[in-house]
């Protein structure tokens, strides 16, 4: 990036970040754990819907000893919802590490950590350990690509290593937690996506795109590959206060002791209207979820057992599970709650990542 001073852009950036920065919660504690579980959530999941997982968490888990001295049902049940849920088991393992090691104090020690990749290793580094490490998420590169009016096609790995090399040029050495931060501060509330707002840009005046008028058309990436959608039909056993759920089997390492609705096993959907719909996308796989209660010959499946409801908050479900469970639940129905017939719920349309 030829004719960038790091220095003046440093100044600028960490400027606008003391006066504007959002109030989150892991931002008013870098002790190493805080940081850490946030770095965790955070992977690949919004910052509205961590904020209530991490102070729940921090209630249950207040430090690495007691999350590493917890059951992993436990943990499991403290992140469902969440959604990825291979982050939990990595954070459970590595809260056994640091327990029996002590807290990592260099970047190559947290790198080490299960679930711990290159991005988030340097975030932790930097904000926890105050060491000068470049944390390059796809925020950080949107930044960089406009910055630099690079039309590169950003998923190439010589691409995001030479945008790496940029970010960890342009990184202030004195501050690279606050550095680090305020990049992906940028990224997510002023160097949008499709709407840049550049008139808010503390760094506009450093920004070749902007001045070429190609803020818009950059960062260029490959074209998603088409959504799958999929139906998904499932049943509910249902009694006052009490829900039938099965458990995954441990054969299936993402998911193994989670606990779901029974779907339903036959090609054609059963009778009758379902009680709620609602959408779920996982990657690139998008569900329309109907849930439809079991008819009265139905016999639950011998892989599951009765929940109480108060039971649920501890129970690891799935979160196809955790919404239809929602929806069952929702005003003004209350289907789970009533005596007799359930009654139809209204439709929940929902898409999430």
């Amino acid at each position: 990036m030829p004719g960038l001073a790091a220095p003046a852009f440093r100044r600028a950036l960490l400027a606008w970040y003391d006066s504007a920065r959002r109030d989150l919660p892991w931002r008013r504690n870098t002790d190493f754990y805080p940081v850490w579980l946030s770095e965790v959530m955070l992977q690949q999941t919004r910052v509205e819907a961590v904020i209530p997982y991490f102070h729940r968490f921090l209630a249950l888990f207040p430090h690495p000893r007691a999350l590493a001295e917890a059951a992993e049902p436990d943990v499991l049940a403290a992140w469902s919802g969440l959604g990825y849920y291979s982050r939990a088991r990595n954070l459970h393992r590595a809260a056994r590490l640091i327990a029996a090691r002590g807290t990592p104090a260099t970047h190559e020690e947290v790198l080490s950590l299960p679930g711990a990749g290159p991005y988030t290793a340097a975030a932790i580094a930097s904000i926890a350990l105050g060491l000068p490490y470049a944390a390059v998420d796809g925020n950080v590169i949107r930044v960089i690509s406009r910055l630099a009016n690079d039309a590169s096609e950003i998923s190439a790995p010589r691409v995001r290593a030479r945008f790496t090399e940029e970010a960890q040029r342009l990184l202030d050495p004195r501050r690279p937690g606050d550095f680090n931060q305020a990049m992906m501060e940028l990224g997510a509330t002023v160097c949008l996506p499709r709407t840049p707002a550049c008139g808010q840009c503390p760094v506009r005046q450093f920004c070749a795109a902007r001045a070429a008028g190609r803020e818009r058309e950059l960062p260029v990436r490959q074209k998603k590959p088409a959504v799958n959608e999929i139906e998904l039909d499932l049943l509910a056993f249902l009694r006052t206060d009490r829900v039938f759920l099965i458990q995954r089997h441990g054969a299936e390492k993402r998911m193994a002791g989670f606990w779901e609705l029974p779907s339903t096993e036959t090609p054609s959907k059963p009778a009758g209207e379902p009680l709620a719909v609602f959408t779920h996308r996982i990657v690139n796989d998008r569900f329309r979820v109907s849930i439809r209660h079991a008819p009265p010959s139905a016999h639950p499946p011998e892989n599951g057992r009765w929940f109480e409801l108060p039971e649920l908050p501890s129970v690891p479900v799935t979160t196809i599970t955790r919404k239809a469970l929602a929806a069952l639940t929702a005003q003004p129905s209350k289907i789970i709650r009533s005596r007799g017939r359930p009654k139809r719920v209204r439709n929940i349309e929902r898409t999430t990542g």
